[in-house]
């Protein structure tokens, strides 16, 4: 899976560049999807936030009769923990840290990038950013979970104090709240920093989750 940056949507910012925000579409979107959300987050143009919305690769997703779509991984089973798409997590996983390494390129520090994703693209922002090398500013995960679990540990590079938030809708029927609070209690036995909310929303996001997401990126990056 090559890198290419040019195959993502990008927000320069209005100022200086000072940090990066690298944001993972869900299954069958693309980096179009959240790219709306931006305006809403009411963000200070001094942050001098660059977004990054990367595509991900066009594949054939079993759960779907097989149809292609824009995926991070295949989904074999209903049950996520059932037939792991394990090899395209890491090929997408390792794609996202070349995304993070291009950041630092430009002088950023890993500590002013953040990862986030919504459902499968929160599933690889939780995966590809516990193992990235350098601690990240924050990761943020909507309505997703965490791949791989019992990898965690031995995969994992360390970065405890990386803060991770986690939100979902309690009335999700696509990645159940029961999943996603499942991986948030995995990364809180394992000694990681994460915080979980819950709303009254489907597979969806909401006004709500949205003005937390902007206070919790002002903490991170001020």
């Amino acid at each position: 899976m090559a890198f290419k940056q040019d195959n993502s949507v990008i927000i320069e910012p209005r100022e200086t560049h000072e940090a990066s925000i690298i944001w993972l579409h869900g299954l069958g979107a693309d980096g179009h999807d959240f790219e709306s959300v931006v305006p809403e987050l009411r963000l200070s143009s001094r942050l001098g936030i660059r977004y990054i919305f990367p595509n991900a690769p066009i594949r054939r997703i079993t759960i779907n009769d097989n149809r292609e779509m824009r995926g991070w991984y295949d989904i074999k089973s209903t049950n996520l923990r059932e037939m792991e798409d394990l090899e395209s997590i890491a090929e997408s996983s390792y794609l996202i840290h070349k995304y993070i390494d291009a950041e630092i390129k430009k002088g950023i520090s890993s500590n002013k990038i953040i990862l986030a994703g919504f459902s499968q693209g929160g599933a690889i922002a939780l995966h590809s950013g516990l193992r990235y090398q350098k601690k990240l500013a924050g990761i943020l995960a909507l309505s997703a979970y965490l791949p791989a679990p019992k990898n965690l540990e031995k995969e994992s590079s360390n970065h405890k104090k990386t803060p991770i938030m986690m939100m979902h809708g309690i009335e999700d029927n696509i990645i159940p709240a029961e999943q996603g609070h499942s991986s948030y209690q995995t990364l809180i036995e394992n000694g990681y920093m994460v915080e979980w909310n819950v709303y009254p929303m489907q597979h969806t996001i909401c006004i709500e989750e949205i003005s937390m997401i902007d206070n919790w990126i002002k903490d991170r990056l001020s």
